[in-house]
């Protein structure tokens, strides 16, 4: 591993003229992004093969390392629906719990929030749509009857002080119906805002979106939602991740949530490859001078560990390129 970090660093110290270009024309960003690492989780769910819970306790604890501010650790839902995440207490309970890091967890239900708190989350999230046959498919129900749940859990997280996230997916597309209308989104985004999340990660769940439809979106959500209170969580299947979210910070998003080496898809959206590759991110919040608080060589030193373990490539385009270098 000694040898790997010392070649990553000189790998990178050759990059470093690469950054920090001047953004006057660019329009105004934040001076700082939080970035929600979401590939424990979102990454490894749709891995067939089910990953040995000593692989994820250090892969989280690798990103936790590389200074990532938030890590969700893993899903407290049923292991009949998403076999990989079935060992979610003995991962939460097995990672190093670094100082000033989240490891918030994804509960899908009341039962989901009860099992995660008793193995010890001190953060959860909550997630509907803004499709009805997406809801009906990911959870066999309604999108009305889906926040009913999350509102069931934000009560009980509420009388116990625990923080809740709230996801919306499929915000600038879906698998089964197509475009979905901004006012969808922002009506969805406001109701899950109104019951007590208190920040709304809207997902494109299938990567669909261009930045012209984001922007048509976020515009909407904004007018419902505090901008300070918005994240945006981009998958890359037809490349628009990283423009997408430049979109986004654009208008005020600090908060973006990405995965280690572009791990991820979802079960139950047929096509969706991998989230935004966090290295990808993190090289250009970098070039845009915005302060990330993370490690890049120790990042791609996790994205390196989790690709050897699943015998994969990695799909983050910075990885690949300071390989060849």
């Amino acid at each position: 591993m000694a040898t790997v970090r010392e070649s990553l660093r000189r790998r990178l110290v050759g990059l470093a003229p690469l950054r920090a270009v001047s953004t006057s024309s660019m329009g105004t960003f934040p001076k700082q992004v939080k970035i929600v690492e979401v590939g424990p989780r979102d990454g490894l769910q749709n891995e067939k093969s089910i990953v040995p819970t000593p692989v994820k306790i250090r892969l989280i604890d690798m990103l936790s390392e590389a200074g990532l501010p938030v890590v969700e650790a893993t899903s407290f839902v049923s292991p009949k629906w998403v076999p990989q995440m079935s060992d979610n207490a003995e991962v939460l309970k097995g990672i190093q719990k670094f100082p000033g890091i989240n490891y918030p967890v994804l509960t899908p239900n009341f039962k989901g929030y009860q099992a995660a708190v008793a193995a010890g989350a001190k953060e959860v999230s909550v997630f509907g749509a803004a499709s009805e046959l997406f809801t009906k498919k990911n959870t066999n129900c309604s999108i009305d009857e889906s926040l009913q749940r999350c509102d069931e859990v934000l009560q009980a997280a509420r009388a116990a002080g625990i923080p809740v996230r709230g996801y919306v997916s499929c915000v600038l597309g879906c698998p089964y119906e197509g475009k979905i209308p901004p006012a969808k989104v922002a009506e969805v985004a406001k109701k899950m805002y109104s019951m007590g999340c208190y920040e709304i990660s809207l997902g494109d769940t299938i990567g669909v979106g261009t930045p012209g439809v984001m922007k048509d979106m976020l515009s909407a959500v904004m007018h419902e939602v505090p901008v300070s209170a918005m994240a945006v969580h981009c998958h890359d299947t037809y490349g628009q991740a990283l423009a997408n979210t430049l979109v986004a910070l654009q208008m005020g998003v600090s908060v973006v949530d990405s995965s280690v080496a572009g791990l991820g898809g979802c079960p139950y959206a047929q096509g969706a490859s991998g989230n935004l590759a966090t290295e990808d991110l993190v090289y250009m919040l970098s070039g845009l001078g915005i302060h990330t608080g993370v490690n890049l060589q120790k990042l791609l030193e996790a994205g390196n560990f989790i690709c050897q373990a699943l015998n994969r490539k990695t799909s983050s385009k910075v990885a690949q390129a300071t390989c060849k270098l």
